[in-house]
């Protein structure tokens, strides 16, 4: 018999594979919204980042890995680089979990869009160091900004439709475990 607390992990697992499976499948459909040249959010980022800062034990390293990887493998980006950067920018975030917990969301929004420049910009670098064609500087950063005003609304989804919140300092589960 599994204990709530290992079943409410298991179900939340369950829900972010499935999320980013949707939004996976989105995204491959040949219907493009923003026919004007202006970038959609990295949707997938986003969640992956309001998650971690919130429940890092609903996201495991291998799990990210995994989502990442498929989307690399998908999008025909170098495999696992992209996959690698996300793993390391989201370990960032779940080493300072603790303490963002009272912070106000509006640093926290400030806290990931520094994680995101740096993720773009080593991004960039690697591809750079290994002469691999990267698309413009100008996209990329108006797919930040959009990801970044995505942000809030994917906080709020989370918070709403899921019940994804963040745990309060010193709170713990009804089986007396710490969050």
């Amino acid at each position: 018999m599994v204990d709530p607390l290992t079943r409410r992990r298991i179900a939340h697992r369950a829900l972010y594979i499935g999320l980013v499976a949707a939004i996976l499948f989105l995204r491959l459909l040949p219907v493009n919204p923003m026919a004007h040249g202006i970038p959609g959010p990295d949707l997938t980022l986003a969640l992956t980042l309001a998650w971690v800062l919130r429940r890092p034990d609903y996201v495991p390293a291998l799990l990210i890995v995994a989502a990442f990887l498929l989307e690399d493998l998908m999008f025909w980006r170098p495999v696992g680089l992209w996959a690698l950067i996300v793993l390391v920018g989201t370990e960032f975030l779940r080493a300072r979990e603790g303490a963002t917990r009272d912070l106000p969301f509006l640093l926290e929004m400030a806290l990931v869009a520094g994680v995101m420049v740096a993720m773009l910009l080593l991004n960039r670098m690697i591809l750079g160091l290994a002469m691999v064609d990267q698309p413009a500087l100008g996209l990329e950063l108006l797919r930040l900004v959009m990801t970044l005003i995505a942000y809030p609304f994917v906080v709020a989804l989370s918070r709403l439709a899921f019940g994804l919140r963040r745990a309060a300092p010193g709170e713990i589960d009804p089986l007396g475990h710490r969050l």
